[in-house]
């Protein structure tokens, strides 16, 4: 045993096992799956108005005096992170098994795979984009002060923050972003129907009597997300929604 495994016999243990990285790859999708959900939901408030998004975004952001917004974007990258070297391990793992007796069925898992890390990296580098357009606000006018308001607060103060709802407005008022964003959400939509029934599958959830109802829910579940995701742009650019 390595001077290296003897100082991290657990998670190497995981790592170095085809079972400890298919575990890794269900729970950290199952805590992407979660999270997904709550992100829709929170966004789909933008069309209750300005003054109710805003005070969502303004929650996120005042989380533990600031550091929890940052604490979870780190948590959440690492969760991504992880998901995505898990994978890609295992797909090479398993390309390698099979060169040996490859035939027609073999090919199409490999495809298959290999639609499931491209669409993955696709989504990542999607994710890396979308936190530099509206968190660090590169390459736009977000951050001038035009983007920001004064208004009283419940303590009769007279307050200056952030328009987070006109940020979004003017962030899908633009034809190529809403062009990318649809294309990752049309990747993230395919990568959820398989990768849903994947992880239910390695949580030992997945039987005979349950395979039917769990692919309906697998579908069910990465429709929502996209046609939930693409209802703000789609509002904004063609029905003109805040504009």
């Amino acid at each position: 045993m390595s001077d290296s495994t003897r100082s991290c016999p657990t998670i190497c243990r995981i790592w170095t096992s085809s079972i400890g990285r298919k575990m890794l790859v269900a729970l950290t999708g199952l805590g992407l799956v979660f999270f997904l959900l709550g992100h829709l939901v929170g966004n789909l408030l933008v069309f209750a108005g300005p003054e109710m998004f805003n005070d969502y975004a303004e929650f996120l952001h005042n989380m533990l005096h600031g550091m929890g917004i940052w604490l979870f974007r780190i948590g959440m990258l690492a969760i991504v992170a992880i998901h995505i070297a898990a994978t890609i391990s295992l797909t090479r793992e398993n390309r390698a098994a099979r060169d040996s007796y490859e035939y027609k069925a073999t090919i199409q898992m490999k495809r298959s795979s290999g639609l499931m890390i491209w669409s993955g990296l696709t989504i990542l580098a999607f994710i890396v984009y979308h936190l530099l357009h509206f968190t660090a606000k590169v390459g736009n006018t977000y951050g001038t002060d035009d983007r920001y308001f004064e208004e009283v607060n419940r303590n009769g103060e007279m307050v200056v923050r952030p328009n987070a709802w006109q940020m979004v407005i003017d962030g899908f008022s633009v034809w190529y972003v809403v062009l990318f964003y649809a294309i990752a959400m049309a990747l993230l939509c395919s990568h959820l129907s398989h990768g849903v029934q994947s992880m239910f599958q390695t949580l030992g959830l997945r039987s005979r009597k349950t395979a039917g109802a769990l692919d309906k829910l697998s579908s069910g579940y990465a429709w929502f997300i996209l046609v939930g995701f693409l209802s703000i742009p789609i509002s904004i650019l063609v029905f003109g929604f805040g504009r």
